[in-house]
């Protein structure tokens, strides 16, 4: 490890209008090392990388790489000199190749053609070095969000960075997943790549990263060796209180069976098979797997957007099968995706729009959308959410990705839905809001709602369920009492090939 000093930013601020989101910010980042950044959804963590990275300008301060000031105009300047970024949320050519989006805005030509054997021998030889195994023809749509999570990280290592931001880079990855990317990490800091690793899980800080350093109301509030401090510390800092406990106790009490899954098989790639299960009314009903698994697809098929070749649903006695996802929502469904701005929310519209828009008719007088009426309903969610935000009226892409998603899930909460799916629900979300979200689920299933969440976090899904059915290669693997199981046996499960 290296003493010399990579990046370092000195009394960084930033505005929006009156909202101060940055507030004299000093941070510096050391050669090989990994520096673990934490806060609150809204503290300012991704603002400040993207005044990093060239995407906002900053008002006051001063950033320097190798001792000198730099002040990139956009993210291509950056890129070109050492410092890239892994979004949380991923922006790449879902309908082009891997190969084409590693390559994007830098195309290798060879007698004014774009040269397309340069480019796979290069991916190839990319993919073969990081030890991933990539197809560098493949079509990115085609592809789950962790594998396309790594070959974002493998584009940013191409470009030779010095200095590479991971925000949240392991919240849609399984913990085979997330082992492959920490030898990632740990192999490019031996060449001296330093990290600035922006995350929301406490285990992975204390993991991976040399440093700590935490952000709370767009203020530094301390940064530590993490071996020099503790998980109560990290949260009290975050939060500005002390959480007792990572979960509420789950003190739900489940009744007679309301949900059945018979015999479902999809007709299209990936094609589930022959996945049966009985949900309990008022349960919170896990599901576990590798990425590639099937959970999605389940949930997909049960919300009528992904289609059953065979079997059915029964719900309160009821056989049903839906064909769209109207027809599910008909019948007291919601779903939470797990890409929300892929096809969660309209992120060019406000908190209030999208609060609304699947309960329109509710908001109605005379046959005409009372705007009244969606006002206070998306009020009364941010109340219940606890959302940061300036108003209803606010644009939803202004909002942290944490306060995105309690959005989301509030414009279900507007349907008062009997069956709840949530597909990676506190995916990005600090623990503070983790914590919400967490008595909000137990909540609902005491109220008699039947939740069935997916999750990747082990110790979420240990945490917060009354069973969990395990998945495997498209298939169930079985189904577990979450009390008396434990990680080993959910991940033999999940790599049991049936």
């Amino acid at each position: 490890m290296s003493d010399k000093i990579v990046l370092e930013i000195k009394n960084l601020s930033k505005s929006f209008s009156k909202n101060k989101v940055l507030d004299g910010i000093n941070l510096t980042v050391e050669e090989g090392t990994v520096c673990g950044l934490m806060g609150e959804n809204g503290a300012g963590k991704s603002t400040m990388m993207k005044c990093l990275f060239g995407i906002y300008a900053k008002d006051e301060g001063q950033i320097s790489l190798f001792g000198k000031p730099v002040d990139f105009r956009n993210p291509k300047d950056a890129l070109e000199n050492g410092v890239a970024m892994v979004h949380q949320e991923l922006q790449q050519c879902l309908d082009r190749t891997v190969q084409d989006n590693l390559f994007l805005g830098r195309y290798p030509t060879r007698a004014g053609v774009v040269d397309e054997a340069r480019m796979l021998k290069e991916s190839n030889n990319l993919f073969a070095s990081l030890k991933m195994n990539v197809n560098p023809k493949t079509i990115m749509r085609t592809m789950s969000v962790s594998q396309r999570q790594m070959v974002e990280i493998a584009k940013a290592v191409s470009y030779g960075a010095k200095l590479i931001v991971l925000d949240e880079p392991t919240s849609s990855l399984t913990e085979p997943e997330v082992k492959k990317l920490f030898s990632i990490v740990s192999d490019l800091r031996k060449e001296g790549v330093s990290f600035v690793y922006i995350s929301h899980k406490m285990d992975e800080i204390f993991e991976i990263c040399d440093d700590v350093a935490v952000l709370r109301d767009g203020k530094m509030i301390f940064k530590k060796k993490t071996k020099d401090t503790n998980m109560n510390e990290l949260i009290a800092a975050m939060v500005g209180r002390s959480l007792d406990k990572r979960f509420p106790d789950v003190d739900n009490n489940p009744g007679d069976a309301f949900l059945e899954v018979r015999n479902l098989n999809t007709k299209y790639d990936p094609v589930l098979h022959d996945i049966s299960f009985t949900v309990r009314k008022g349960e919170i009903f896990g599901l576990y797997g590798l990425v590639g698994a099937g959970r999605s697809e389940l949930l997909e098929a049960m919300f009528g957007i992904r289609t059953i070749a065979s079997g059915q649903l029964v719900v309160g006695g009821k056989k049903m099968r839906f064909n769209s996802s109207a027809e599910a929502m008909k019948h007291s469904f919601a779903l939470v995706t797990e890409e929300r701005k892929l096809n969660g929310m309209f992120g060019k519209d406000t908190i209030k729009f999208n609060t609304c828009i699947t309960n329109l008719d509710a908001y109605k007088t005379h046959g005409f959308l009372d705007n009244r009426k969606m006002f206070d309903a998306a009020k009364r969610e941010i109340e219940t959410m606890k959302t940061k935000c300036v108003s209803a009226d606010e644009l939803i892409s202004a909002l942290s990705g944490g306060n995105q998603q309690k959005v989301i899930i509030g414009k279900w909460l507007e349907r008062s839905p009997d069956i709840f799916l949530m597909d990676e629900p506190t995916r990005g979300i600090d623990v503070g809001a983790k914590y919400e979200i967490y008595q909000l689920i137990i909540r609902m299933a005491k109220e008699g709602k039947t939740i069935i969440v997916v999750s990747s976090e082990m110790p979420e899904i240990l945490g917060i369920t009354n069973r969990i059915a395990v998945m495997s290669h498209h298939r169930l693997a079985g189904i577990v009492n979450t009390k008396e199981t434990d990680q080993e046996e959910l991940l033999r499960l999940s790599a049991k090939y049936l």
